[in-house]
């Protein structure tokens, strides 16, 4: 027979419900506790003014003297003295008092009715907290696993292919050609290996060091330039074809020229890395938006979906499984691009597909506000070009 096996978000699921479930009754068996207490003592506290009444009645058929009234008005202030039409002094519950009795339980009893609900809407909202934060630690673990599976992949993949190659080399003979090709290739894999050691020593400096970057006051459209001119060899070889598109105007902001060139280069990289197909056409526009410059990049490659597009910024998120993924990286790229981009003042954001239909086609919009104050005295270290890729 084959067991079921419950995973931890599934018996936090239940485990949660259970708890509602036994909030809720709670919650409602105390309220009818509530009702039906205060009802007794309604009906008991009527009991006993009526039965000091009947007693009153009897001290009074034997001495109606005014001092006897006067304490009997004063032992029992519930009740009252009237006059019969025969001339005796009887005494009966003060309707008066009666009613405010019951207004009084009434407002208990709405007291603890509206309570009640608060009670339970103030648990669930600490419920609610508590299961984004641990939904929140579950998806940091699941994505701290993936970075875990693409920095092992990353450094198991070039260092095996450095061994095998560093073998060949050493035990084989080998023309002088063949050994330019091999020590070409070992190169290649080193600065892959340099690359991606880089990416992850710019994230720590992000958390731990960088809350300032030395900003100056530039014209975007010559950032753009200088930031793309030694990528773009790189980035055609790849099959990119780009197409750039500078603003006619002046779009001063202030920025870091090599905290800008991450930004560029990651952005880039994506766009190269998520287009399948040989020929990988990107756009690049800069646009004024009154006080706003605005940065777009678009590529037509395989797209993202919307809860994809929340979840790309994050660090260490990748789409699909490590272990399956074609596309290099270790999940890191786009937070760099969101944090170096925060650090200057601006934000990111990724649109939706250029091509509904289809899905395919992204847009990651850099925005920067147009002259930004000059930066403080004292800066931490600007970052370099080659702290980038996601």
């Amino acid at each position: 027979m084959k067991r079921l096996r419950l995973t931890s978000q599934t018996a936090t699921r239940i485990a949660f419900g259970v708890v509602v479930v036994f909030l809720l009754a709670q919650v409602t068996w105390w309220i009818v506790f509530q009702q039906r207490y205060i009802a007794r003592v309604t009906r008991e506290t009527l009991s006993a003014w009526q039965r000091d009444a009947a007693t009153v009645n009897l001290l009074l058929a034997f001495d109606d003297e005014s001092a006897v009234r006067a304490q009997i008005e004063a032992t029992y202030p519930h009740l009252r003295l009237v006059s019969t039409p025969e001339g005796f002094v009887r005494a009966e519950v003060d309707p008066a008092q009666l009613r405010a009795f019951r207004d009084a339980q009434t407002g208990h009893l709405r007291m603890f009715a509206f309570e009640g609900p608060f009670y339970v809407l103030v648990m669930l909202a600490g419920l609610y907290f508590i299961a984004l934060s641990l939904r929140a630690e579950r998806d940091l673990k699941r994505r701290q696993q993936n970075f875990l599976n693409a920095v092992s992949h990353e450094f198991k993949t070039p260092l095996s292919t450095l061994k095998l190659l560093l073998e060949s080399v050493l035990y084989r003979s080998l023309s002088p050609a063949k050994q330019r090709d091999y020590l070409e290739r070992m190169n290649s894999e080193l600065r892959r290996l340099e690359a991606t050691s880089e990416q992850v020593l710019a994230a720590a400096r992000l958390e731990h060091a960088l809350a300032v970057s030395r900003l100056r006051e530039v014209d975007l459209n010559d950032a753009l330039r200088e930031a793309l001119a030694p990528l773009q060899g790189g980035l055609e070889a790849r099959g990119a074809r780009l197409k750039v598109h500078y603003c006619p105007e002046a779009l001063p902001v202030s920025l870091d020229p090599a905290a800008f060139a991450i930004v560029l280069n990651n952005l880039l990289d994506n766009a190269v890395k998520y287009t399948p197909e040989a020929d990988k056409p990107i756009t690049i526009r800069l646009e004024g938006q009154r006080h706003l410059a605005v940065l777009h990049v678009e590529d037509r490659g395989v797209g993202l979906r919307e809860g994809e597009r929340r979840r790309i910024f994050d660090p260490f998120y990748r789409v699909g499984d490590e272990l399956t993924r074609a596309t290099s990286g270790v999940g890191l790229g786009l937070h760099l691009v969101r944090s170096v981009t925060e650090v200057m003042n601006g934000w990111v954001r990724c649109d939706a597909p250029l091509d509904p239909r289809t899905g395919r086609g992204s847009r990651f919009s850099v925005v920067l506000p147009k002259r930004v104050g000059a930066a403080t005295p004292e800066r931490t270290p600007s970052l370099t070009p080659q702290d980038m890729t996601r």
